[in-house]
Protein backbone atom coordinates (compact mmCIF):
# COMPACT_ATOMS: atom_id res chain seq x y z
CA UNK A 1 0.00 0.00 0.00
CA UNK A 2 1.16 3.32 -0.87
CA UNK A 3 1.91 6.06 1.30
CA UNK A 4 0.75 9.41 1.54
CA UNK A 5 3.97 10.30 2.97
CA UNK A 6 6.12 9.16 0.26
CA UNK A 7 4.29 11.67 -2.16
CA UNK A 8 5.25 14.66 -3.82
CA UNK A 9 3.19 17.18 -5.27
CA UNK A 10 5.00 20.51 -5.13
CA UNK A 11 8.15 21.85 -6.07
CA UNK A 12 9.14 22.52 -2.43
CA UNK A 13 8.32 19.19 -1.38
CA UNK A 14 10.35 18.03 -4.27
CA UNK A 15 13.45 20.32 -2.98
CA UNK A 16 13.34 19.09 0.61
CA UNK A 17 13.27 15.51 -0.56
CA UNK A 18 16.42 15.75 -2.62
CA UNK A 19 18.20 17.34 -0.79
CA UNK A 20 18.61 14.42 1.47
CA UNK A 21 20.11 12.57 -1.71
CA UNK A 22 17.50 10.33 -2.83
CA UNK A 23 14.29 10.04 -4.34
CA UNK A 24 13.78 5.83 -4.17
CA UNK A 25 10.47 5.20 -3.87
CA UNK A 26 9.36 8.36 -4.17
CA UNK A 27 5.93 9.65 -6.28
CA UNK A 28 6.56 12.79 -8.37
CA UNK A 29 3.04 13.93 -9.20
CA UNK A 30 2.71 16.44 -11.37
CA UNK A 31 5.61 18.83 -11.06
CA UNK A 32 7.62 20.50 -13.28
CA UNK A 33 11.88 19.51 -13.46
CA UNK A 34 12.66 21.40 -16.26
CA UNK A 35 14.53 23.47 -13.63
CA UNK A 36 15.77 20.18 -11.62
CA UNK A 37 18.36 18.22 -14.39
CA UNK A 38 20.96 18.55 -11.72
CA UNK A 39 19.16 17.27 -8.84
CA UNK A 40 17.66 14.13 -10.99
CA UNK A 41 21.25 13.71 -12.37
CA UNK A 42 22.46 13.62 -8.94
CA UNK A 43 19.84 11.61 -7.08
CA UNK A 44 19.04 8.12 -6.45
CA UNK A 45 15.46 7.66 -8.18
CA UNK A 46 15.79 3.82 -8.12
CA UNK A 47 11.72 2.59 -7.34
CA UNK A 48 10.66 6.24 -8.41
CA UNK A 49 7.39 6.67 -10.53
CA UNK A 50 7.12 9.81 -11.75
CA UNK A 51 3.73 10.92 -12.96
CA UNK A 52 3.25 13.82 -16.03
CA UNK A 53 6.48 15.70 -14.77
CA UNK A 54 8.19 17.55 -17.58
CA UNK A 55 11.56 17.32 -17.65
CA UNK A 56 14.67 17.70 -20.07
CA UNK A 57 15.59 14.80 -22.37
CA UNK A 58 18.68 13.56 -20.53
CA UNK A 59 16.84 13.53 -16.80
CA UNK A 60 14.25 11.17 -18.19
CA UNK A 61 16.80 8.87 -19.57
CA UNK A 62 18.85 8.77 -16.74
CA UNK A 63 15.67 8.34 -13.89
CA UNK A 64 14.84 5.43 -16.54
CA UNK A 65 18.11 4.35 -16.41
CA UNK A 66 18.06 3.94 -12.62
CA UNK A 67 14.63 2.55 -12.66
CA UNK A 68 12.02 4.89 -12.16
CA UNK A 69 8.52 4.48 -14.26
CA UNK A 70 7.99 7.57 -16.31
CA UNK A 71 4.49 8.82 -17.54
CA UNK A 72 5.30 11.92 -18.88
CA UNK A 73 2.78 14.33 -19.95
CA UNK A 74 -0.26 14.22 -21.98
CA UNK A 75 0.15 17.48 -24.74
CA UNK A 76 -2.54 19.20 -26.15
CA UNK A 77 -5.03 17.80 -23.07
CA UNK A 78 -7.49 21.30 -21.59
CA UNK A 79 -7.18 19.21 -17.98
CA UNK A 80 -3.80 17.29 -15.92
CA UNK A 81 -4.72 13.52 -15.55
CA UNK A 82 -1.86 12.93 -12.81
CA UNK A 83 -2.92 16.34 -11.09
CA UNK A 84 -1.37 16.29 -7.16
CA UNK A 85 -3.90 18.53 -6.13
CA UNK A 86 -7.53 19.16 -5.65
CA UNK A 87 -8.65 22.52 -8.10
CA UNK A 88 -9.34 25.90 -7.22
CA UNK A 89 -12.19 28.41 -8.37
CA UNK A 90 -9.40 30.48 -9.40
CA UNK A 91 -8.06 27.78 -11.45
CA UNK A 92 -11.56 26.50 -13.20
CA UNK A 93 -12.32 30.00 -13.62
CA UNK A 94 -8.91 31.18 -15.57
CA UNK A 95 -9.69 34.10 -18.55
CA UNK A 96 -13.66 34.43 -17.10
CA UNK A 97 -12.98 37.91 -18.51
CA UNK A 98 -12.79 36.43 -22.38
CA UNK A 99 -15.95 34.93 -21.43
CA UNK A 100 -17.07 31.31 -19.83
CA UNK A 101 -15.89 29.47 -22.97
CA UNK A 102 -12.65 29.95 -22.59
CA UNK A 103 -12.12 29.09 -19.29
CA UNK A 104 -10.26 25.21 -18.34
CA UNK A 105 -13.45 24.04 -17.04
CA UNK A 106 -15.54 24.42 -20.35
CA UNK A 107 -12.98 23.60 -22.14
CA UNK A 108 -12.03 20.11 -20.19
CA UNK A 109 -16.03 19.80 -20.53
CA UNK A 110 -15.54 20.08 -24.53
CA UNK A 111 -12.91 17.54 -24.78
CA UNK A 112 -15.29 15.36 -22.73
CA UNK A 113 -18.06 15.83 -25.26
CA UNK A 114 -16.23 15.14 -28.25
CA UNK A 115 -13.94 12.03 -26.85
CA UNK A 116 -17.01 10.19 -24.17
CA UNK A 117 -18.17 8.01 -27.22
CA UNK A 118 -14.85 7.87 -29.40
CA UNK A 119 -14.43 4.31 -27.74
CA UNK A 120 -10.50 5.41 -27.77
CA UNK A 121 -8.98 3.37 -25.11
CA UNK A 122 -6.72 6.44 -24.52
CA UNK A 123 -9.59 8.56 -23.72
CA UNK A 124 -11.54 6.54 -21.43
CA UNK A 125 -7.84 5.53 -19.93
CA UNK A 126 -7.22 9.29 -19.15
CA UNK A 127 -10.36 10.00 -17.40
CA UNK A 128 -9.84 7.42 -14.88
CA UNK A 129 -6.37 8.47 -14.32
CA UNK A 130 -7.42 11.93 -13.77
CA UNK A 131 -10.50 10.96 -11.08
CA UNK A 132 -8.43 8.44 -9.63
CA UNK A 133 -6.01 11.31 -8.48
CA UNK A 134 -8.24 13.55 -7.60
CA UNK A 135 -9.65 11.08 -5.54
CA UNK A 136 -6.54 11.01 -3.81
CA UNK A 137 -5.82 14.32 -3.32
CA UNK A 138 -9.60 14.54 -1.82
CA UNK A 139 -8.96 11.86 0.72
CA UNK A 140 -5.54 13.92 1.15
CA UNK A 141 -7.11 16.91 2.10
CA UNK A 142 -10.16 15.51 4.73
CA UNK A 143 -7.61 13.57 6.72
CA UNK A 144 -8.83 14.25 10.60
CA UNK A 145 -11.95 16.71 9.20
CA UNK A 146 -15.68 16.08 10.26
CA UNK A 147 -17.45 16.29 6.87
CA UNK A 148 -21.15 16.96 6.44
CA UNK A 149 -22.62 16.74 3.29
CA UNK A 150 -25.45 19.27 2.02
CA UNK A 151 -27.49 17.90 -1.08
CA UNK A 152 -30.03 19.60 -3.12
CA UNK A 153 -31.25 21.17 -6.82
CA UNK A 154 -29.29 23.16 -8.98
CA UNK A 155 -32.32 24.81 -10.04
CA UNK A 156 -32.68 27.02 -6.66
CA UNK A 157 -32.80 30.90 -7.24
CA UNK A 158 -29.94 33.30 -5.73
CA UNK A 159 -32.69 35.39 -4.87
CA UNK A 160 -34.93 33.00 -3.47
CA UNK A 161 -35.60 32.34 0.50
CA UNK A 162 -34.44 28.93 -0.18
CA UNK A 163 -31.12 29.89 -1.03
CA UNK A 164 -30.54 32.40 2.02
CA UNK A 165 -31.57 29.27 4.23
CA UNK A 166 -29.04 26.92 2.73
CA UNK A 167 -26.49 29.74 2.93
CA UNK A 168 -27.21 30.02 6.69
CA UNK A 169 -27.16 26.52 7.17
CA UNK A 170 -23.75 26.10 5.36
CA UNK A 171 -22.61 29.08 7.66
CA UNK A 172 -23.71 27.60 10.54
CA UNK A 173 -22.37 24.20 9.93
CA UNK A 174 -18.99 26.04 9.06
CA UNK A 175 -18.79 27.92 12.69
CA UNK A 176 -19.57 24.71 14.20
CA UNK A 177 -16.54 23.58 13.31
CA UNK A 178 -17.88 20.99 10.45
CA UNK A 179 -16.52 20.79 7.08
CA UNK A 180 -19.12 21.13 4.34
CA UNK A 181 -19.46 19.01 1.11
CA UNK A 182 -21.80 19.69 -1.33
CA UNK A 183 -21.86 18.75 -5.12
CA UNK A 184 -20.26 22.15 -6.24
CA UNK A 185 -22.67 22.81 -8.83
CA UNK A 186 -25.27 25.95 -8.56
CA UNK A 187 -28.44 26.36 -6.38
CA UNK A 188 -28.62 24.56 -3.07
CA UNK A 189 -24.80 23.55 -3.22
CA UNK A 190 -23.71 27.39 -4.51
CA UNK A 191 -25.60 28.61 -1.40
CA UNK A 192 -24.25 26.24 1.52
CA UNK A 193 -20.74 26.63 0.07
CA UNK A 194 -21.12 30.29 -0.22
CA UNK A 195 -22.57 30.00 3.85
CA UNK A 196 -18.99 27.92 4.28
CA UNK A 197 -17.18 30.75 2.57
CA UNK A 198 -18.66 33.79 4.65
CA UNK A 199 -18.47 31.91 7.85
CA UNK A 200 -15.38 34.13 8.57
CA UNK A 201 -17.11 37.45 7.86
CA UNK A 202 -19.82 39.61 10.24
CA UNK A 203 -23.48 37.77 10.04
CA UNK A 204 -24.49 41.19 8.02
CA UNK A 205 -21.97 39.92 5.19
CA UNK A 206 -24.18 37.03 3.72
CA UNK A 207 -26.92 39.98 2.81
CA UNK A 208 -24.98 41.76 1.41
CA UNK A 209 -23.62 39.23 -0.99
CA UNK A 210 -26.73 37.61 -1.75
CA UNK A 211 -27.61 41.47 -3.13
CA UNK A 212 -24.85 41.28 -4.98
CA UNK A 213 -25.21 37.62 -6.26
CA UNK A 214 -29.46 38.39 -7.23
CA UNK A 215 -27.60 40.45 -10.05
CA UNK A 216 -26.98 37.18 -11.74
CA UNK A 217 -29.41 34.88 -10.30
CA UNK A 218 -28.92 31.82 -12.45
CA UNK A 219 -26.10 30.17 -14.56
CA UNK A 220 -28.84 30.47 -17.68
CA UNK A 221 -28.65 32.42 -19.62
CA UNK A 222 -24.91 33.35 -19.26
CA UNK A 223 -22.62 31.66 -17.35
CA UNK A 224 -20.58 34.15 -17.89
CA UNK A 225 -22.11 36.97 -16.07
CA UNK A 226 -23.33 33.94 -13.14
CA UNK A 227 -19.65 33.17 -12.51
CA UNK A 228 -18.69 36.88 -12.42
CA UNK A 229 -21.20 37.66 -9.78
CA UNK A 230 -19.63 34.99 -7.69
CA UNK A 231 -16.30 36.32 -7.79
CA UNK A 232 -16.99 39.97 -7.04
CA UNK A 233 -18.49 38.59 -4.34
CA UNK A 234 -14.74 36.81 -3.22
CA UNK A 235 -13.05 40.58 -4.44
CA UNK A 236 -15.77 42.08 -1.48
CA UNK A 237 -14.81 39.30 0.96
CA UNK A 238 -11.62 38.02 0.59
CA UNK A 239 -9.60 34.63 2.14
CA UNK A 240 -13.42 33.28 3.12
CA UNK A 241 -13.81 29.66 4.92
CA UNK A 242 -13.02 26.93 3.52
CA UNK A 243 -15.17 24.40 1.90
CA UNK A 244 -15.28 21.38 -0.27
CA UNK A 245 -16.97 21.18 -3.31
CA UNK A 246 -17.80 17.89 -5.65
CA UNK A 247 -18.97 18.51 -9.34
CA UNK A 248 -18.60 16.49 -12.32
CA UNK A 249 -18.35 17.43 -16.44
CA UNK A 250 -21.51 14.55 -16.94
CA UNK A 251 -23.17 17.54 -16.27
CA UNK A 252 -21.16 19.83 -18.08
CA UNK A 253 -24.38 22.18 -18.83
CA UNK A 254 -23.83 23.31 -14.46
CA UNK A 255 -21.20 25.06 -13.74
CA UNK A 256 -19.09 24.39 -10.89
CA UNK A 257 -19.77 27.44 -8.19
CA UNK A 258 -16.76 29.60 -6.97
CA UNK A 259 -17.15 29.56 -3.10
CA UNK A 260 -16.00 25.94 -2.28
CA UNK A 261 -12.33 26.46 -1.40
CA UNK A 262 -11.36 23.22 -2.80
CA UNK A 263 -12.42 21.47 -5.98
CA UNK A 264 -12.83 17.73 -6.53
CA UNK A 265 -14.24 17.61 -10.23
CA UNK A 266 -14.59 14.44 -11.74
CA UNK A 267 -15.27 13.13 -15.45
CA UNK A 268 -17.25 9.83 -13.80
CA UNK A 269 -20.05 10.96 -11.92
CA UNK A 270 -20.91 7.62 -10.52
CA UNK A 271 -17.60 7.98 -8.70
CA UNK A 272 -18.69 11.57 -7.58
CA UNK A 273 -22.07 10.69 -6.54
CA UNK A 274 -20.51 7.52 -4.32
CA UNK A 275 -17.50 9.39 -3.15
CA UNK A 276 -19.16 12.16 -1.98
CA UNK A 277 -21.62 10.84 0.18
CA UNK A 278 -18.89 8.23 1.65
CA UNK A 279 -16.76 11.13 2.55
CA UNK A 280 -19.74 12.49 4.34
CA UNK A 281 -19.22 10.83 7.57
CA UNK A 282 -20.71 13.05 10.04
CA UNK A 283 -24.05 13.27 8.02
CA UNK A 284 -25.70 14.20 5.21
CA UNK A 285 -28.43 17.18 4.79
CA UNK A 286 -30.82 16.62 1.85
CA UNK A 287 -32.64 20.37 0.93
CA UNK A 288 -35.88 19.76 -1.64
CA UNK A 289 -34.50 19.12 -4.74
CA UNK A 290 -35.77 16.49 -7.67
CA UNK A 291 -34.40 13.13 -9.09
CA UNK A 292 -30.97 13.70 -8.40
CA UNK A 293 -31.43 14.21 -4.91
CA UNK A 294 -33.69 11.16 -4.70
CA UNK A 295 -30.94 9.11 -5.67
CA UNK A 296 -28.47 10.54 -3.33
CA UNK A 297 -31.03 10.06 -0.24
CA UNK A 298 -31.37 5.96 -1.40
CA UNK A 299 -27.48 5.87 -2.41
CA UNK A 300 -26.84 6.68 1.47
CA UNK A 301 -29.47 5.12 2.88
CA UNK A 302 -28.60 1.70 1.43
CA UNK A 303 -24.97 1.58 2.90
CA UNK A 304 -26.29 2.92 6.24
CA UNK A 305 -29.01 -0.21 6.36
CA UNK A 306 -26.80 -2.59 5.51
CA UNK A 307 -23.84 -0.46 7.48
CA UNK A 308 -21.29 -1.80 4.62
CA UNK A 309 -19.59 1.72 6.00
CA UNK A 310 -19.81 0.98 9.44
CA UNK A 311 -22.15 2.82 11.68
CA UNK A 312 -24.88 4.79 9.85
CA UNK A 313 -24.10 8.32 9.27
CA UNK A 314 -27.18 10.93 10.47
CA UNK A 315 -29.20 11.60 7.27
CA UNK A 316 -31.45 14.90 7.48
CA UNK A 317 -34.21 15.55 5.56
CA UNK A 318 -35.66 19.38 4.78
CA UNK A 319 -39.06 20.10 4.35
CA UNK A 320 -41.76 18.11 5.43
CA UNK A 321 -44.04 19.03 2.65
CA UNK A 322 -41.99 18.16 -0.10
CA UNK A 323 -40.31 15.03 1.00
CA UNK A 324 -43.72 13.36 2.29
CA UNK A 325 -46.22 15.08 -0.40
CA UNK A 326 -44.27 16.15 -3.10
CA UNK A 327 -41.71 13.57 -3.58
CA UNK A 328 -42.70 10.98 -0.61
CA UNK A 329 -39.01 9.92 -0.25
CA UNK A 330 -39.52 9.89 4.02
CA UNK A 331 -42.45 7.16 4.11
CA UNK A 332 -39.87 4.76 2.44
CA UNK A 333 -36.53 5.71 4.03
CA UNK A 334 -38.47 5.54 7.35
CA UNK A 335 -39.71 2.11 6.38
CA UNK A 336 -36.87 0.66 4.88
CA UNK A 337 -35.19 2.23 8.64
CA UNK A 338 -37.24 0.21 11.15
CA UNK A 339 -35.98 -1.81 13.49
CA UNK A 340 -32.12 -1.32 12.19
CA UNK A 341 -29.35 0.74 13.68
CA UNK A 342 -30.04 3.83 11.47
CA UNK A 343 -33.92 4.33 12.36
CA UNK A 344 -32.42 6.77 14.81
CA UNK A 345 -29.85 8.53 12.50
CA UNK A 346 -32.66 9.45 10.52
CA UNK A 347 -34.58 12.41 11.06
CA UNK A 348 -37.33 15.34 8.76
CA UNK A 349 -37.37 18.71 10.06
CA UNK A 350 -39.72 21.71 8.26
CA UNK A 351 -36.57 23.96 7.63
CA UNK A 352 -32.81 24.44 8.19
CA UNK A 353 -32.83 26.30 11.15
CA UNK A 354 -33.40 22.87 13.13
CA UNK A 355 -30.59 21.27 11.34
CA UNK A 356 -27.89 21.85 13.38
CA UNK A 357 -29.47 20.48 16.96
CA UNK A 358 -30.66 18.00 15.03
CA UNK A 359 -27.15 16.71 13.53
CA UNK A 360 -25.91 17.58 16.96
CA UNK A 361 -28.00 15.56 19.23
CA UNK A 362 -27.16 12.36 16.73
CA UNK A 363 -23.32 13.08 16.93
Amino acid sequence: MVNADIEIETLAEFDQVVARGSLSGYRIQSVNLLERTFALLSADTSAAVFLGCAMEPDAAAKVRADGALVFPPVPDLPFNPYRGLLYTPEELFTGLPDGYEATPDALAYAWFQETKADTDVLSSMLRSIHDDAISDALDEHLVGARVVGVMGGHAMSRGGTDYRGAAELGRSLTRSGLTVATGGGPGAMEAANLGAYLAPAPDEALAEALELLAKAPSFTPSVSDWARAAFAVRERWPGGGDSVGIPTWFYGHEPPNAFAGHVAKYFANATREDGLLARSTAGVVFLPGAAGTVQEIFDNGTPNYYESRGEPAPMILVGRTHWTEHLPAWPLLRALARGRAMESRIALVDSVDEVPGVLASMS
